[in-house]
């Protein structure tokens, strides 16, 4: 391989992708790999500035001085003591790697070093850190909350809103369990009585009808408050009277319903 720089030193520079090999005498200097082209000489451009970036310290304790050229052109001049040993050029795409006495060294055309001793694993290089995925948004745990009524005809209603939805269990005064209506099953009619879950609007109201005294009838808010009362006009039968509190009015009529059978006396 020819001399290009003076007699000590020898360079072969990358061509079309493979990695520049430089060297020196046997002994002291960075060996040619027996794969390498013949060498070219680095050309910088006139305008180029070579701006000092890093310094690298190398396997063997050597050092690796590191300068930009410009855009993707690195060289790194090579240092054993106050002796450079030779200059590597990463450019266009291409890595250079050079090696002298076991010592091993790369570098990248982002300018990035590595160095390596005979005998030790090539560095691998470092993978870009994956983002760390964000974490799922907390889901808000709705709490169950309770009230229990007592309804005109005696009985006992404790209305519950969870995260399952509303449901209304029904029992004797005495906690015997009677039923249970949510809005999958809306009603269930027991002993002449009618309960029901309605669905108004964005708000749901337990509706107690009295089969038996005519088909008056009482709704309540799911946090135990009377909203709406209907009596019928004794004077006629269908003519419902209807008196509201703190809500709107609502039919209170049985009819149409389907109703569950209950089992057993209040």
């Amino acid at each position: 391989m020819r001399n290009t720089r003076r007699t000590t030193l020898r360079s072969a520079a990358v061509v079309a992708g493979t990695a520049t090999v430089l060297a020196l005498p046997a002994g002291s200097a960075f060996a040619a790999s027996p794969a390498v082209p013949e060498p070219r000489p680095s050309v910088v451009p006139a305008p180029s500035v070579r701006a000092y970036v890093t310094t690298v310290k190398l396997a063997d304790g050597s050092i690796a001085k590191v300068y930009k050229i410009g855009g993707s052109h690195f060289e790194a001049d090579v240092f054993a003591g106050p002796t450079k040993l030779d200059t590597l050029v990463g450019k266009d795409g291409a890595a250079s790697y050079g090696q002298n006495n076991g010592l091993h060294v790369v570098l990248q055309p982002n300018g990035t070093v590595t160095s390596w001793m005979d005998g030790a694993p090539k560095p691998q290089p470092k993978p870009e850190p994956k983002p760390e995925p964000k974490p799922a948004p907390k889901r808000e745990i709705r709490k169950e909350s309770s009230v229990r009524i007592g309804m005109p005809d005696g009985r006992i209603a404790k209305l519950v809103d969870g995260p399952n939805g509303k449901r209304a269990e029904i029992s004797t005064p005495k906690g015997r369990a009677l039923a249970t209506i949510d809005l999958r099953r809306p009603s269930v009619h027991h002993d002449g009585w009618t309960y029901q879950l309605v669905q108004d609007g964005t708000r749901v109201k337990f509706v107690v009808i009295d089969g038996k005294g005519g088909g008056n009838s009482w709704a309540y808010d799911f946090d135990g408050r009377l909203i709406e009362k209907c009596t019928v006009d004794p004077a006629g039968p269908g003519a419902p009277r209807l008196v509201a509190s703190g809500g709107g009015p609502a039919a209170a009529g049985a009819s149409g319903l389907g109703f569950a059978m209950l089992s057993g006396q209040g």
